[in-house]
């Protein structure tokens, strides 16, 4: 898929990548959900949730990480019954959940993160550079729709 480097090897339930910051980025970061998601038995139980938030995030990095010239790492990875999203950039600032009016068009992404994660959270990246946003999604029960 364009905008997409090459492929670490994986584990089974796990797999990340190196994009650019690009408005494609989030495109190609939910395929990388989809055909980790495709590979895994239930593992459609965590995708209409899964690819929503994993947008928000590569999205919010993209706009706001001011990180031109680097390059975004998004892993994911299954475990204990959870999908864990990570998205690591090489942004100083730290996302902030935002009040926002009902006719404001943009703002809503981390208040989705926030309300549909099981949890979510930021920290500094090994090395002080730059930080990751992460989150938990919980499967749905009985499949996606």
């Amino acid at each position: 898929m364009p905008g997409m480097l090459a492929r670490p090897p994986a584990d089974a339930g796990e797999d990340s990548r190196w994009l650019p910051y690009t408005p494609s980025a989030p495109r190609a970061a939910r395929q990388l959900l989809r055909d980790l998601l495709a590979d895994l038995d239930g593992g459609e139980r965590y995708a209409e949730t899964g690819e929503l938030l994993l947008s928000e995030l590569v999205t919010n990095a993209v706009t706001h990480a001011k990180s031109r010239g680097h390059l975004l790492w998004v892993r994911l990875e299954l475990y204990a019954g959870s999908l864990r999203i990570e998205v690591h950039d090489a942004g100083e600032g730290r996302p902030v959940v935002r009040s926002v009016g009902g006719d404001d068009e943009r703002g809503r992404g981390l208040l989705l993160v926030r309300e549909l994660a099981e949890s979510w959270g930021c920290c500094p990246r090994a090395g002080g550079v730059g930080k990751f946003t992460w989150c938990t999604v919980a499967p749905v029960a009985g499949g996606a729709r």
